[in-house]
């Protein structure tokens, strides 16, 4: 495994759509973007769902609660604005949870989160891990139905799981 993958990340940039001319960014977290982390990822739940107690502990302080462990926060920049997030937390070895993916309200249904699920992906495969795993819920029927295209197969959710609003646990295995 590369000891820094950042290192050797090629940004993705592709067009948001027909529509757009400008291409999208997805570049490396930095410090300035934890508010936006924050933000993106509070609308998203409150849109859906609320903001339970494992929400606010990554949110409040991504930088010691994902990053510091081992994991990884992208974000998706449109005309030098921040538009969209993940995240890839260590979950086994060499095997990561996705999670925190929200794209901001006035850019949802132009294919954003694709992107980002495609780059996750990516960079997972860049760097030799076994898998990618990911909480969902049966009432995202558009986003489950994406993340099967992308590969991702349902597996047997666990008794002990990390979020309430789960009931669907699915895994891409390389």
């Amino acid at each position: 495994m590369n000891s820094n993958p950042l290192k050797t990340l090629t940004l993705s940039m592709k067009p948001i759509s027909s529509k757009k001319s400008m291409p999208l960014k997805i570049i490396p977290f930095e410090s300035k973007h934890a508010c936006h982390f924050k933000d993106l990822n509070i609308a998203w739940l409150e849109k859906y769902f609320y903001v339970e107690q494992k929400d606010d502990v990554l949110l409040s302080d991504c930088e010691n609660s994902i990053l510091a462990i081992g994991g990884y926060i992208f974000m998706a920049e449109y005309e030098n604005s921040i538009i969209g997030c993940f995240s890839l937390i260590p979950h086994l070895e060499n095997h990561f949870e996705l999670g925190k993916m929200a794209v901001a309200p006035d850019y949802q249904g132009l294919k954003i989160g694709q992107q980002l699920l495609s780059f996750a992906i990516d960079f997972a495969k860049k760097n030799n891990w076994v898998g990618i795993t990911l909480y969902s819920s049966s009432k995202l029927p558009t986003a489950l139905h994406i993340y099967r295209k992308y590969g991702f197969k349902d597996v047997v959710l666990e008794k002990d799981i990390p979020y309430a609003r789960s009931d669907v646990k699915m895994e891409l295995t390389f």
